[in-house]
């Protein structure tokens, strides 16, 4: 991870343009939109409704050397338990990975093979979901700097979001422009859609294993959100011992 700008120094200008990546959309091109926009607590007026939660901490953490990188403790707290208690209202709330001492309506599951990535992981944790659901929001867990006000801000700037050419999900950005996807919500029924899109192209027993994000969010229509709040920004990740100092320094 690159480090942030320090505090008060300018930032770069807001997005505003359209990017296009990956091969569907719904503009009638054959390709996703982007709409990119900056936002803080209460930018939206979008009513939040009811969504569901999962956590993604399953990765190798090999620049911690391979440590259970969502146990590693954040003033105290693993950073597993800090983005689960900014997501406490999501029903159901499911980790994929390693349980350990978890809040007793956590659901647990694992990615087919253990290991096997992100996008194998999205589609572990969206199998314990109803068939009701509509939302989820789609977490690493590693990060320690998310809350709820910033995870209501990503369902309100979604459930802004209506007609035929509504976006899909909504991620935020970080500083240098670059989408955060495992800090985002997300339309459920286009998710499942998506993953089962990537599954057919790969065409063999555990296809999603080793597959992309980038070849996921090609499947999806995605508006990004950079963040312009005052405070520690809610995108950041640890990956390194030195981000998790810098974690807690913006929170002492």
């Amino acid at each position: 991870m690159r480090p942030l700008r320090p505090p008060g120094s300018p930032r770069p200008p807001a997005a505003g343009s359209r990017r296009r990546h990956g091969s569907r959309g719904r503009d009638g091109t054959g390709r996703p939109r982007d709409r990119s926009t900056r936002v803080g607590p209460g930018g939206y007026r979008g009513r939040v409704t009811a969504y569901a939660a999962v956590v993604l901490a399953g990765g190798a953490a090999r620049r911690m050397g391979g440590r259970d990188k969502p146990a590693v403790p954040v003033h105290g707290r693993p950073m597993r338990d800090l983005v689960l208690a900014a997501v406490a209202d999501a029903v159901p709330r499911v980790l994929v990975g390693p349980g350990g001492a978890l809040p007793a309506d956590v659901l647990v599951s694992r990615e087919d093979p253990a290991g096997g990535g992100p996008v194998a992981a999205a589609s572990a944790g969206l199998a314990l979901l109803g068939p009701g659901t509509a939302v989820v929001a789609l977490l690493a867990a590693d990060l320690p700097l998310l809350t709820r006000p910033a995870v209501g801000v990503l369902l309100a700037a979604l459930a802004a979001e209506s007609g035929p050419a509504a976006a899909d999900g909504v991620c935020l950005v970080d500083d240098r422009g670059r989408r955060q996807p495992l800090c985002g919500v997300w339309r459920v029924p286009a998710l499942r859609a998506a993953l089962d899109r990537v599954a057919a192209r790969r065409a063999q027993a555990g296809a999603l294993a080793g597959a992309s994000m980038r070849e996921l969010l090609g499947e999806l229509t995605v508006r990004e959100l950079a963040w312009s709040a005052a405070g520690p920004p809610p995108w950041f990740d640890c990956d390194t011992d030195s981000d998790v100092r810098r974690a807690e320094e913006w929170t002492r």
